[in-house]
């Protein structure tokens, strides 16, 4: 399981874990069962508090993307894929309706859209 970390960002430590955490359940990265690091494990490889990752995976469980086995683990919980997946499509909605109002602000036809579209995701 691989976590980046940016101390500098405004977003709170413990949310940047749930969000990357629930991001490779989505991606499929992490199945149903699979273990996560334990609390210490993980805020060392992190360099973070581990009442920050004990914050994270509170959270992951109050949502139901793990479930903590006391004296065993914290394990990826099953079915809440399709939820991420259906959060993560609402979000891009979100940000993908702010560019629309903006073009449309700015006068930019939807062609020009397509046209920026497929310069940035061009590979």
């Amino acid at each position: 399981m691989k976590i980046i970390v940016n101390n500098s960002s405004m977003i709170p430590i413990y949310t940047q874990v749930v969000e990357q955490i629930k991001s490779q359940i989505a991606a499929g990265k992490l199945n149903e069962n699979d273990p996560l690091p334990s609390v210490r494990t993980l805020s060392g490889e992190l360099k973070i508090s581990a009442l920050t990752v004990k914050k994270a995976y509170d959270e992951l469980e109050s949502e139901g993307f793990v479930v903590t086995v006391h004296g065993k683990g914290t394990y990826v919980s099953g079915g809440n894929t399709e939820y991420i997946r259906e959060n993560q499509i609402k979000e891009i909605e979100t940000d993908l309706q702010k560019v629309i109002d903006k073009a449309n602000f700015y006068n930019i036809s939807k062609e020009e859209l397509f046209e920026i579209w497929d310069v940035l995701t061009e590979e």
